[in-house]
């Protein structure tokens, strides 16, 4: 079990190493030539993007449900209220980005993505006439991840009893990856076993919030869709291939 939850850390930080190459490539691609950031400069932005996710996510509700703890002498109700206040700001931010005209062509490329997965899955041949029937809601999402964290952090946290305020934001930065881990092992989970009705009723409030961050694409985003899913099967062929 404990290995399980090590493997999820790891393909976590795997993850996030790839994401931040494929990041650094889409900045310098989408700029002007004579506009390209360096890898310090892209690594100084993840970091401050980090460190700004782990103090509006994490600590600011526990400074803020410390206040109200005279009023839940509760360690569970305490931070029942401390997770739902996470959740909430969570839910906010995503609504406010969601605003935005930029971030709102990602979502459809998302949706381009999770229909072409799902296509992939069923063994229909990825043409954007197949790939388009398909729902842009996928259990494996990153957006149902970012939820089973802050659910499983409920969880976690609520073992911890009351600590002092020091020791409280201390732990939650440590146990983030912990947290991670457990979060990634139940999503592969989900992945599993998403054809039983009791898995998307379970993870149904990531799968909801997935309205928000995908919409339906248009042609031309199907078609990138697939031909980016087709270079990484060719490329995962390549590296199993050795």
């Amino acid at each position: 079990l404990g290995f399980m939850f090590i493997r999820g850390i790891v393909t976590l930080i795997e993850s996030m190493a790839l994401g931040f190459k494929a990041l650094s490539y889409s900045v310098n691609e989408a700029t002007e030539e004579e506009i390209k950031f360096s890898k310090r400069e892209m690594t100084i932005s993840v970091i401050i993007a980090v460190v700004f996710a782990v103090g509006v996510f994490f600590i600011l509700p526990t400074i803020i449900g410390r206040s109200f703890s005279e009023f839940f002498p509760n360690a569970i109700v305490y931070n029942l209220l401390e997770g739902l206040i996470r959740i909430g700001f969570f839910l906010i931010y995503i609504l406010l980005v969601s605003q935005i005209k930029d971030i709102k062509r990602i979502f459809q490329y998302h949706g381009a993505e999770h229909k072409t997965i799902q296509a992939y899955e069923n063994d229909e041949e990825l043409k954007p006439e197949n790939v388009r029937k398909y729902s842009t809601i996928h259990v494996r999402c990153g957006t149902s991840f970012l939820i089973i964290v802050m659910i499983v952090a409920i969880l976690i946290f609520a073992l911890l009893g009351k600590q002092p305020m020091i020791w409280r934001i201390i732990s939650r930065i440590l146990l983030l990856p912990v947290i991670a881990g457990i979060s990634y092992e139940l999503i592969r989970l989900a992945g599993k076993f998403s054809k039983y009705k009791v898995v998307n009723i379970l993870f149904y409030p990531g799968l909801l919030l997935q309205k928000i961050t995908t919409k339906e694409p248009d042609n031309d985003q199907i078609e990138v869709a697939i031909s980016s899913f087709k270079k990484v099967i060719e490329a995962e062929k390549a590296l199993k291939a050795g």
